[in-house]
């Protein structure tokens, strides 16, 4: 399993908006090749600052299939306009879980 973890900033008194855009995009991952799951995290510190965790069986199944699909574009198209700067992504895989 890879985790997509992207730090999203938002445009300030976009909340909302964007949040329901995520709401709004979760069936264009729902349908992702290899897509198990996202997550939408509000930081508490900042109120403007979001972390969007998603799941995926390969690194590919993001970087590739994902991002070169039509549903890359609607996702960007429902949110991109809030983003105050280009996301920040990076991939993980977790190498130990002690409890």
């Amino acid at each position: 399993m890879i985790y997509e973890l992207a730090r999203i900033a938002i445009k300030p008194g976009t909340q909302e908006r964007f949040e329901a855009g995520v709401q709004e995009a979760a069936p264009l991952f729902q349908r992702a090749k290899g897509c198990h799951g996202m997550e939408l995290h509000q930081t508490l510190e900042d109120a403007n600052a979001y972390l969007l965790v998603v799941h995926w069986e390969t690194l590919e199944d993001h970087t590739v299939h994902f991002r070169g699909s039509e549903d890359f574009k609607a996702w960007r198209a429902l949110v991109g306009d809030y983003f105050a700067a280009p996301p920040e992504v990076c991939h993980t895989s977790v190498i130990a879980k002690p409890f």
